[in-house]
């Protein structure tokens, strides 16, 4: 058994997910792997329960029906490993954007004390790879002005690459999670850093993935905009992320 479960949500990712399910379980760290499939047309599920045979125990899937959004599938997969009692939980692109072996160093940030762990492409040491200009400009200038609006003290605000500690979700209150793009991502981290707990960025290199398409989209942009807009906003009227608040909201 292992205290540690790899989150990664898919969608028509046939061309990537076989390679990935392969690479994450050769690594010297032993991890188990959830996917989240949105009812893939292009058969990713059936990849994944295929792979299941060779991977017992340390491979699973849930299926979704229809495409539901990133946001969902990783609450969906926080839940299901909180349900099985796993210590850290992460979140993983399907596409190699992320860099499977840097999970070991996100892993080791938490062990050593951290409450929940980034990869970061805008600390030192960090970087992007086969990325256009434009894209890098726009993708760091987001991250500024999530910053100057909210605070937050983290330089990769959008990163998805991700580890949290147990006690992070279990204080979290998932179900008031509101984004399902990138700005989850930021909502993430902004609850996290609200209810007092540690952040530390590990830098990596992000690559534009090779095989299949992006799912951003200009809604995601969007919500991502004005979304920082609405947590700070609601942060003015004491909103809470934290579980606790379920107690007080329900008159318990």
């Amino acid at each position: 058994m292992s205290d540690k479960l790899v989150i990664i949500p898919t969608y028509n990712e046939k061309g990537n997910i076989a390679r990935m399910i392969e690479k994450v379980f050769s690594l010297s760290e032993n991890f188990h792997l959830l996917i989240v499939d949105d009812n893939s047309p292009d058969g990713t599920a059936q990849i994944v329960k295929d792979l299941q045979k060779k991977y017992a125990d340390k491979l699973f899937i849930e299926e979704r029906e229809g495409k539901q959004g990133l946001g969902t599938a990783y609450i969906h997969g926080f839940k299901w490993a909180l349900k099985n009692g796993y210590e850290y939980i992460f979140e993983m692109d399907a596409d190699f954007s992320h860099d499977p072996d840097r999970l070991i160093d996100l892993y080791k940030a938490c062990y050593e004390g951290s409450d929940m762990s980034v990869g970061s492409r805008y600390t030192k040491g960090g970087g992007v790879s086969n990325w256009p200009k434009n894209r890098v400009l726009l993708s760091f200038c987001a991250s500024v002005y999530v910053r100057m609006i909210t605070f937050l003290p983290v330089k990769d605000t959008t990163a998805g690459f991700v580890c949290y500690t147990r006690k992070v979700l279990e204080s979290i209150n998932l179900d008031r999670i509101q984004f399902v793009g990138y700005a989850f991502q930021i909502e993430m981290k902004y609850a996290c850093w609200k209810l007092g707990y540690t952040i530390k960025e590990v830098p990596i290199i992000f690559t534009d993935r090779e095989v299949g398409q992006s799912k951003m989209s200009g809604k995601i942009f969007k919500e991502a905009i004005f979304g920082v807009l609405i947590m700070r906003l609601q942060s003015f009227f004491g909103r809470s992320y934290h579980r606790s608040e379920d107690i007080v909201d329900s008159g318990k």
